[in-house]
C-alpha cells in the first residue's frame, strides 16, 4: 500500500505543468482578515486573534500610543470584545497633522490617499534624512522629502487590493542582502508579533506615513531609534515564509497604498 501511495504522489508531482506555489506561513489574523475601512473612526472592538501590535499597524498607529491611551501595560494583553480608543483628543491630532512642529509654510491637507505621481516629494524637516545624535530632538515632517528602494533585487510581487492580493510589494534576493529604510523616520516596532510577517520592522515617517519591512533575518535597529533614508536596518531573510524576500508595505493614515507610487523608477 505504501509503495502504491508513493507512486501516485510521484506521478502527481511529475505531471505538474506549473511551479509549486510558494507558501506563506499563516496563523491567526493578518491583513487578509481586516476588512477594508474597518478602522473608520477613533475606536475599535477587539476581535479574536487580534494583538495590540496588529491593531496598531492596520490602523496606522504606534502601539505605545494605543497602550497609553487605554492604560494597557506590558505585555499588552487585550481580549475579544474590548473597546480600544485608537486616538486621543482628535482635535489635537488633527492640528498636529495640519500644523506639524517646525513647519514653515502651510500645505494642503486634502491630498488624495494614493497620489497619482510616481514619486512623492514634498516639504520635510531635512534632519529626518540625516544620522541622529541621541541628544537631538527630532520632529516628524509634514511630508516625506523622498523615498528610496528598501532593497536591491527583483520585484517579485506587486501591490493588490484583491482579497488574496499583497498589500505591499515583494522583492526577492539572497539571504543577508541589505534592507534599508525607505525614508527617514522613527522605528516604532521590531518583532514577530504580527502574523504572517516574520521578523518585522515598522518605521513612522510622519503623522500620516508608516512603512513596514517583513521576513527579515537579522534586525539592526531598535524601537524608538531614529533612522535616516538609506540606513541599513536589517538583512533579508525568510522568517514567516518559505522564500527569501522582503515584503515592503506603506500605509497612509492607516490605509494600504501602492509603494510603487512613491518609489523612484529603477
Amino acid at each position: 500500500m505504501l509503495l502504491v501511495l508513493t507512486s501516485i504522489f510521484v506521478a502527481a508531482c511529475s505531471s505538474r505543468s506549473t511551479p509549486a506555489p510558494v507558501i506563506e506561513l499563516y496563523q491567526g489574523r493578518d491583513y487578509r482578515d481586516f476588512p477594508k475601512d474597518q478602522f473608520k473612526g477613533d475606536k475599535y472592538i477587539v476581535q479574536k486573534g487580534d494583538t495590540l501590535f496588529s491593531i496598531a499597524w492596520f490602523s496606522g498607529n504606534d502601539y505605545r500610543d494605543i497602550a497609553s491611551i487605554n492604560k494597557i501595560k506590558k505585555p499588552y494583553s487585550i481580549y475579544p470584545g474590548q473597546e480600544l480608543v485608537l486616538k486621543s483628543a482628535p482635535k489635537q491630532v488633527k492640528n498636529r497633522i495640519n500644523n506639524p512642529p517646525g513647519q514653515t509654510r502651510k500645505t494642503k491637507t486634502n491630498r488624495t490617499v494614493d497620489p497619482p505621481q510616481k514619486q512623492a516629494y514634498g516639504e520635510s524637516n531635512k534632519d529626518v534624512n540625516k544620522p541622529y545624535k541621541r541628544s537631538e530632538t527630532i520632529e516628524f515632517p509634514s511630508r516625506i522629502e523622498k523615498w528610496i528602494w528598501p532593497a536591491k533585487g527583483q520585484l517579485a510581487t506587486k501591490f493588490s487590493l484583491s482579497e488574496q492580493g499583497s498589500r505591499g510589494i515583494e522583492i526577492s534576493g539572497s539571504r543577508g542582502d541589505k534592507v534599508v529604510a525607505a525614508a527617514g523616520g522613527k522605528v516604532v516596532y521590531t518583532g514577530n508579533a504580527l502574523r504572517g510577517y516574520g521578523q518585522l520592522i515598522i518605521i513612522k515617517h510622519s503623522e500620516s506615513f508608516l512603512s513596514a519591512y517583513a521576513h527579515n533575518d537579522t534586525v539592526f535597529v531598535k524601537e524608538q531609534q531614529w533612522v535616516a533614508a538609506g540606513q541599513k536596518i536589517a538583512s533579508m531573510g525568510s522568517t514567516g515564509t518559505d522564500k527569501i524576500k522582503l515584503r515592503f508595505e506603506v500605509r497612509y493614515r492607516g490605509k494600504s497604498v501602492d509603494p510603487l507610487k512613491y518609489l523612484p523608477s529603477k
